[in-house]
């Protein structure tokens, strides 16, 4: 069978050539060798004229081409002062066309960033864009009302979280591209010549294989290109207009999210740590202006996050070990909203149309069906006692919907509902939010699995372990399959949520390592350098999409959860509930106006109202809400047809005739630039610095996180204590003293108020009910206090033999006392603590002084007169 490969698209870099009518786009591959030639006609004032002749050009032929139109557009014959053809801007890739109520504008990517690499698949972040407007001005019809459709469009930052790719499918999950590869393409139908094909076949003619005599053929690679999945991509209308027209290299399609990597490093091996978040375009929007889904089952705030583990010192996807685990968040599916018209921090939640056969849930969960498989395992973290019914409306219509729902299911395929109210677990005195959840994980893990493509290692045999067996999923005879997905819900998805998902990725994180090989249990501790790292990674990742989706970052983080947050962290949480507040109530509604218009969920028409003139977007996001719909699915057999009959694999990853017919095979020479991944990455053609690449700039395990100091264990796997890391658990603190001063001064201050005592007015996560319960204690672990070695009754003059000399801020040395002249002078300026300092420079005070000065500097603990 013939090797498959994705294809890298031959348009990586573009130049945009102006004349008087015309627009030429040049695009070209990554080395420069082949070049395409876009003709976009400016004479149209309201109409987009483009033509694409899917003809490969040579960089020579490509300069023969620019010369006679530069010729051939000069004002007069063989005149050399002003030049026919000029250069508009360079760019690295289109993200579409649009129209308001004018002619058309081409939106160009001018700016890119590398955020993360995946197999030599290299992932971009969009950085900045351009904007050119196409006909000319002599057939412009003006419109007064154009710039301000321009202004709302440019509103939608698309430098802000935006990422593509040219050789990795990013709206797919890894567990889809690879799975992809080993599909028998040789039988597919739809393996047909194209343009391309057809001209390398007359080429190939016009030669000769020097090794066709000596019996060994070309060998052949099916390059694949997958259509994508149209739900993540953000860009797919504005590119509608041209896809059929032009070749698919000149189509990118971009997600919006979040994407990060960190390199993990264990004994000198390097692993990469992905987290790659993809936000739903269907019912997009912010946060209190779309709760809900709509009437065909997409939800708000719906974000896949996907974690990939790959082994870093092989990058082949076929040879390399590759590992990754998905799961989901999303609104309650049911019509429900809050109205913000009347200015409440707590808008309460109303339930917009009964639904008593499930049929929105039905849709939403038969997505989910296609998409993931079976168990589809629900995690509803909403309260579930209040004194006013509030978030608790929620659970009681989403559990019969899925009751509802699982009855015509066969039993071994039913949606699993698990209800667990965080928020008052929190306040409970003898309870451990963390450990909970850590249960939840496992069970979470077990029954979906996880994805990775290489069998099980002998060391697996050699070191069993009871809890590897209990792994669910499909095994393979090449690894096995994550079948199935867990979907986290709160009310707004951002806090609560994250921290869920975290403690399901961190549970996820040491089976995949452990499949890798890297570990010798499925276990991973808090305060490694390993889970540190992770939790970095998901902090950046909640932020990231609390910002998108809330307007402002996270109000609640693991280190809340965990009681070890610092004291400033309460000033910054309040600081973030007003900016999210502010944000839902005075720029949300601009915000929603941009995502309506640039997914074109709205399009200007001067026979219809303007955008800003809609009393509500409604009836864009309901869109059955204009029309009855002609045929209406079964309550009882609510899922699509075919789904069931693979059951617990995802219908989507199936090799049948659908799915095959969604991806375009191109047969091509092993050693093709299209498919050569190995040129791709590492580019031997251009001059590059070591110290400049990726893999060098990108967060390190080792650099970041492992102590500095020397004789440590250097594995990731090694719990460390706060002060003995780079990027300390209490508040990133950088220096050793700094974290030994925060846990000293802890013991004898009161503890710090809790994150439930913040009037969080602008996010549900973070709004309990302090009239729920008052006598609930708000703390449910208090901090222990130990000493560097796990024991709180050491004494002083065991510290002081085991004490390394260390150096505090300021420059004062820890191990000798002040000289006789500071303390004069301190004296001299608070004479009222003499008999103070009297008792401190006796011998009996000696190592009282010494403790206090460890705790902060002898200035400041005398200026506030505290011993």
């Amino acid at each position: 069978m013939p090797q498959s490969s994705a294809l890298i698209s031959g348009v990586q870099s573009l130049v945009v050539y102006e004349t008087r009518a015309r627009y030429f786009i040049v695009g070209s591959n990554q080395a420069q060798t082949k070049h395409r030639v876009l003709k976009i006609d400016r004479t149209e004032p309201k109409d987009l004229v483009i033509i694409d002749d899917k003809h490969v050009y040579s960089q020579q032929e490509v300069r023969e081409l620019l010369g006679r139109l530069d010729l051939g557009n000069r004002t007069k014959i063989g005149q050399k002062g002003s030049s026919g053809l000029s250069r508009a801007v360079s760019a690295y890739g289109i993200v579409g066309f649009v129209r308001f109520l004018e002619g058309y504008y081409i939106v160009l990517i001018t700016k890119r960033r590398k955020m993360a690499d995946i197999g030599g698949h290299s992932i971009y972040k969009v950085e900045d864009t351009s904007m050119i407007y196409i006909p000319i001005d002599s057939v412009r019809v003006t419109h007064p009302d154009e710039a301000r459709y321009v202004r709302i469009f440019q509103n939608v930052d698309l430098s802000s979280n935006f990422y593509f790719s040219y050789s990795y499918d990013l709206s797919h999950s890894l567990q889809y591209n690879l799975t992809m590869l080993l599909r028998p393409w040789e039988l597919s139908s739809t393996v047909e010549p194209s343009v391309d094909e057809e001209h390398s076949s007359q080429s190939r003619q016009d030669s000769f294989d020097i090794f066709e005599d000596e019996g060994l053929p070309m060998q052949v690679v099916n390059g694949l290109k997958s259509e994508p999945y149209l739900k993540y991509v953000w860009n797919g209308k504005l590119l509608e207009r041209v896809k059929d027209i032009v070749h698919h290299d000149w189509l990118m399609y971009i997600i919006h999210g979040f994407c990060g990597q960190s390199k993990l490093v264990i004994y000198g091996r390097p692993v990469h740590v992905t987290l790659i978040a993809r936000r739903s375009s269907r019912f997009a929007g912010t946060r209190f202006l779309k709760r809900g889904a709509n009437c065909e089952g997409d939800v708000a705030n719906e974000v896949e996050t996907e974690q990939i583990i790959h082994d870093a010192s092989v990058m082949s996807f076929t040879a390399g070990s590759y590992s990754s685990y998905v799961q989901v968040r999303g609104s309650v599916p049911l019509y429900w909203s809050q109205d913000i018209s009347t200015m409440m921090p707590k808008p309460p939640i109303r339930l917009d149309q009964a639904d008593p056969y499930a049929y929105v849930a039905a849709l939403h969960f038969d997505q989910m069906l296609q998409r993931f498989g079976s168990p589809i395992i629900i995690l509803n973290l909403v309260k579930k006692r209040e004194k006013r019914k509030h978030e608790k409306i929620l659970s009681e219509e989403l559990y019969p919907a899925v009751i509802n729902l699982n009855q015509f299911l066969p039993p071994e395929h039913c949606i699993d509902y698990i209800a667990w109210d965080m928020a008052r677990y929190t306040k409970s005195k003898l309870c451990n939010v963390l450990d909970r959840l850590s249960m939840i994980a496992e069970n979470v893990v077990k029954r979906t699995g996880f994805y990775i493509n290489r069998s099980d290692f002998y060391c697996h045999t050699l070191r069993p372990d009871e809890r590897w067996g209990d792994v669910g999923g499909h095994i393979t005879p090449t690894g096995r399959l994550q079948t199935g997905v867990l979907r986290t819900n709160c009310v707004d998805c951002l806090d609560r949520t994250n921290t869920a998902q975290f403690m399901v990725g961190k549970c996820a994180l040491a089976y995949q390592l452990y499949a890798l090989g890297m570990i010798d249990k499925p276990k991973l501790q808090f305060d490694t350098d390993c889970v540190r790292l992770f939790e970095e990674l998901y902090e950046d990742h909640g932020d990231t999409l609390s910002l998108q989706y809330g307007g402002s970052q996270l109000v609640h983080r693991v280190k809340t959860y965990r009681k070890i947050a610092p004291w400033t962290q309460h000033s910054k949480d309040i600081m973030q509930t007003l900016s999210r507040y502010y944000s839902n109530a005075f720029s949300d509604a601009d915000r929603q106006d941009a995502i309506n218009l640039f997914l074109q969920v709205y399009q200007p028409s001067e026979q219809r109202p303007h955008l800003w003139e809609l009393p509500t977007d409604f009836y864009l996001h309901h869109k059955s809400s204009m029309a009855l719909a002609q045929e209406r699915r079964s309550y009882t057999y609510w899922w699509s047809e075919g789904v069931l009959a693979f059951l617990p694999v995802a219908y989507d990853e199936v090799a049948c005739k659908d799915n095959m017919r969604k991806v375009k095979v191109k047969r091509v020479n092993r050693y093709d630039e299209a498919i050569d991944i190995y040129t791709e990455f590492f580019k031997p053609y251009e001059l590059t610095s070591f110290d400049d690449t990726f893999c060098i700039a990108m967060t390190n395990s080792a650099r970041e996180f492992m102590p500095k100091t020397v004789g440590v264990d250097p594995s990731p796997f090694t719990v460390r204590k706060p002060e003995e890391t780079g990027k300390s658990v209490l508040g990133n603190k950088s220096s050793k003293e700094e974290a030994v001063v925060q846990r000293k001064t802890a013991a004898s201050a009161p503890p710090p108020p809790s994150e439930e005592a913040i009037s969080s007015t602008s996010e549900d996560d973070s709004e309990e009910d302090r009239e729920d319960d008052g006598s609930v204690s708000q703390r449910s672990t208090p901090i222990k206090l130990l000493t560097e070695s796990g024991d709180s009754t050491r004494t002083h003059e065991e510290c002081q033999q085991q004490q390394l000399p260390v150096r505090a801020p300021y420059g004062i040395n820890l191990d000798e006392l002040p000289a006789d002249e500071d303390l004069l002078i301190y004296q001299r300026l608070r004479t009222s603590e003499g008999r103070f300092l009297n008792t401190l420079v006796s011998e009996e005070g000696k190592v009282c002084l010494k403790t206090v000065l460890k705790a902060a500097s002898f200035c400041v603990v005398v200026s506030e007169g505290r011993c």
